[in-house]
């Protein structure tokens, strides 16, 4: 069962009770990520959570640690381009530690100048490792290819010359402008009573307050274009993607129906045209990215430099396929159904439900029911799939963008009309 509530300070409870769980687990989400950061900042949202794990006036590093692994519990941590969240997966009997823990790191962490200085550090070398991840690294490229100059368009980890700048004052005014009460979410599923973990959560976080600082939010700019970034790996990596719609959109369910038939599973076009039939990649996929303002439809694909013209004019001929002819009536009830099975076989554990409600809060400020969520997918039309298609597949509105030891004339120009 789901309940609201609203602690007198602004800040928002919501839970699931799963009574038959023995497990609980606590996330408290904050409104902000990378998308709420400058130059300046960028990658600040993700620092600030490496350093709440830090220490406490109470507690040290060490001491959170052990707390945490006496009772067999998982605490950890990411930030995101619109939120960050911070949680800990225990067994019921030990939700009040874990409330106290959570609270201690947000609101009594020291950032100390030495663990700024020595966090530094381990963010460069998380910097170089993800630059050192092609298959990772090609998306964030991609990104700021088609969003550029955006804060969407920027990687979460943020650049080395961001990173060097940041001091205790400009951490300390990122907190301040964006941990404050009513840009909070506790969110909370397993086995548990709301009006308790209301109460609990007033305990520990009432001390909380503040007004979050207004951004200057805008939509980004979608710019189709062809980028090919030359680097010395074994494959090359490949993103080729087009405008979709933000999370709030009832447009999302078609969407995620076209992306389930075209690359969303083992049983995609994409994975048996290019992988299955003619053996040219190991990976290839297609993902959808939505946001509360901007939406990308994104095919991925990994494969050996000689294969890449091939690969992609396979990927394209999926495309226009879909453009010609649509979905067969097999496909769109499958999709259907894909799509339902994962959404209810993910929610099986406590944390994936809290992670559900929390980023429902926190993003859309309202809770979707499973329910709501299957009628929607369930009144679908044929129709509603074949609009979405003539609307985002246009050759001139694809961007490609690829990374490996290639040449620009290696790779075929997606956006030219084929006949």
């Amino acid at each position: 069962m789901y309940c609201k509530s609203v602690l007198p300070n602004g800040i928002r409870i919501v839970s699931e009770t799963i009574p038959y769980v023995k497990s609980v687990t606590l996330g408290v989400w904050i409104g902000t990520g990378s998308r709420f950061e400058d130059e300046k900042s960028h990658g600040i949202s993700h620092f600030l959570e490496h350093l709440m794990f830090k220490g406490t006036g109470r507690r040290s590093a060490k001491d959170i640690a052990e707390a945490i692994d006496a009772v067999g519990g998982q605490l950890n941590a990411f930030t995101a381009k619109e939120y960050t969240c911070y949680y800990i997966k225990v067994l019921d009997v030990h939700r009040e530690l874990a409330m106290d823990i959570l609270s201690d790191m947000l609101l009594n962490s020291k950032f100390a100048a030495e663990d700024i200085e020595r966090e530094r550090q381990v963010v460069l070398e998380e910097v170089h490792m993800y630059e050192d991840s092609p298959d990772e690294l090609v998306h964030d490229i991609y990104l700021d290819a088609v969003w550029p100059g955006h804060p969407l368009g920027r990687n979460i980890l943020g650049a080395e010359e961001s990173i060097e700048g940041f001091d205790r004052r400009l951490v300390l005014d990122f907190y301040h402008s964006h941990y404050t009460a009513d840009n909070i979410v506790v969110a909370a599923a397993g086995n548990l009573e709301h009006e308790a973990l209301v109460e609990l959560a007033g305990k520990h976080f009432g001390g909380f307050s503040g007004n979050k600082k207004d951004a200057l939010v805008h939509p980004p700019q979608y710019t189709p274009t062809r980028l090919i970034h030359s680097k010395e790996t074994e494959q090359v990596h490949l993103c080729l993607g087009t405008a979709s719609v933000s999370q709030s959109s009832p447009d999302i369910y078609p969407t995620h129906i076209i992306n389930n038939i075209l690359g969303g599973g083992i049983s995609s076009r994409l994975f048996q045209s290019i992988r299955e039939e003619r053996g040219l990649a190991y990976s290839v996929y297609s993902y959808q990215a939505n946001y509360r303002d901007a939406g990308l439809f994104t095919v991925y694909a990994g494969t050996r430099p000689n294969n890449i013209g091939q690969v992609v004019e396979l990927i394209m001929k999926n495309i226009m396929d879909l453009q010609a002819g649509g979905v067969t009536k097999e496909e769109f009830i499958k999709a259907k159904e894909q799509i339902k099975g994962n959404l209810l076989l993910g929610l099986e554990s406590s944390s994936s439900r809290m992670s559900r409600i929390g980023k429902m809060e926190i993003t859309l400020g309202r809770y979707i029911s499973l329910d709501e969520v299957v009628d929607k997918i369930e009144r679908v039309a044929e129709e509603d799939i074949w609009r979405m298609i003539k609307k985002m597949f246009v050759s001139e509105s694809l961007c490609l963008t690829a990374l490996g030891p290639i040449q620009s004339d290696s790779i075929p120009d997606v956006r030219k009309p084929r006949e």
